[in-house]
């Protein structure tokens, strides 16, 4: 398993997967996961993506198998951006797809507007951009904080996947990976992000931006889905036809054909 150690006392995991073929220079494509959650997430989108873009999925700070601060780590949307970028310089990656689930898109906003030399586009997949006066955010607070991270994660699971219209081991795989993460980590990024609203720099962002979201999911929201991609300049959103849940673990193969379809028309 591949590590870099990077500025911030970080030993940061990713996976590197690259099936291009080697006299070729491919592009670099960058996954990140949401919070409580780590790379192996991503698994079903390497396969469908590793023949033609060199892949790479972080374990983000505190997540994973990367380093977990202390109680008392001032989290930001600024510092994942900034511990993306020290990795990207670590692997010599120049400019990359970034393609984020949930807080990982927020993420990847954040990056886009502060990096945006750094990329080619950015995707999020059922992503927030606001989470200020968001009263569900305090609620999950308060239920990490009195039952612990796996009874967060179980009472929150039908949306990430939606009984009946999933597998039962995927649904109890996704779970377990999510409860695996330390409860103060959680609770912390939970605190900071009930603060955030990324409103005001969402117009200026102008890297060509996709907007996943599941057709059929409960996050398919006018004040979710349909409002970022309103803010962004160049934003597209597509609702995938027929998907519930977190569209990025429940419909892979549909995301991944239609993030190549926006790749190809951002070039054109």
């Amino acid at each position: 398993m591949p590590t870099a150690r990077l500025p911030g006392d970080l030993l940061m995991h990713y996976d590197d997967d690259d099936y291009t073929d080697p006299w070729s220079r491919a592009e670099t494509v960058i996954l990140h996961h949401g919070n409580a959650k780590n790379a192996k997430l991503w698994y079903a989108w390497v396969p469908l993506l590793a023949r033609d873009y060199r892949v790479v999925r972080v374990d983000a700070r505190g997540f994973g198998r990367s380093t977990v601060p202390a109680p008392g780590y001032p989290w930001s949307l600024e510092g994942f951006a900034t511990d993306l970028l020290h990795l990207m310089d670590h692997l010599s990656i120049d400019r990359a797809h970034l393609i984020g689930e949930t807080i990982g898109g927020t993420i990847a906003l954040e990056f886009a507007h502060r990096f945006p030399e750094r990329l080619h586009t950015v995707t999020t997949c059922t992503s927030p951009y606001k989470f200020r006066g968001v009263q569900a955010y305090l609620e999950y607070y308060k239920v990490v904080k009195e039952q612990g991270v796996e009874a967060w994660v179980r009472q929150t699971a039908g949306r990430r996947l939606e009984p009946g219209a999933s597998d039962a081991g995927h649904r109890a795989w996704y779970a377990q990976e999510m409860s695996r993460t330390a409860q103060h980590v959680v609770l912390e990024t939970l605190a900071y992000l009930s603060t955030v609203d990324l409103t005001p720099i969402l117009p200026k962002i102008t890297t060509p931006a996709l907007v996943l979201v599941g057709e059929r999911s409960t996050m398919n929201t006018p004040d979710r889905a349909q409002g970022l991609a309103a803010l962004l300049p160049r934003g597209t959103l597509v609702e995938v036809p027929g998907a519930s849940g977190y569209v990025q673990h429940s419909a892979p193969a549909q995301c991944v054909a239609i993030w190549r379809d926006f790749v190809r028309s951002s070039r054109a």
